[in-house]
């Protein structure tokens, strides 16, 4: 299979993006400078976290946020280009995933799409041009 083996960036959909910040900043976790009102990012070793709206995350992915088909959590592949973006999409629903939301440019700056896996997890795919990836797949955010 081609499709990248790693996972870059889990999001949490919370209540309340500063309350949940100030949780994990309370735990000694450094917020990213690339965070803004709307999201925070903490780099986890090679893993960053997320910390996003739980109803704009269920925006984002075009699902509902109220039923058992959204688990206010996605897993994200972080890839080199909008064309890797595209081509693990593909591999990813030929080998039995659902496309949820086709690849495309975003609000953030990047391009992203929405896969599900066989048991329904979510999963993003994007291309994220402020975030540097490094040789290994692990992703860097700012500092």
């Amino acid at each position: 299979m081609s499709v990248p083996a790693r996972l870059t960036l889990v999001t949490l959909g919370v209540a309340d993006v500063a309350r949940a910040t100030s949780f994990y900043a309370a735990l000694g976790w450094r917020r990213s400078s690339a965070s803004n009102d709307d999201v925070s990012f903490f780099q986890l070793g090679g893993l960053a976290l997320s910390i996003f709206g739980r109803q704009a995350l269920a925006d984002d992915a075009t699902v509902s946020s109220q039923d058992e088909g959204f688990s206010a959590i996605s897993l994200a592949i972080n890839l080199e280009s909008e064309a890797e973006v595209d081509r693990v999409a593909h591999e990813w629903v030929s080998c039995g995933g659902t496309l949820i939301k086709q690849p495309q440019r975003v609000f953030w700056g990047g391009y992203s799409g929405y896969v599900k896996d066989l048991d329904g997890h979510l999963w993003e795919l994007a291309h994220n041009p402020s975030f540097l990836l490094l040789p290994d797949g692990s992703m860097q955010l700012p500092s």
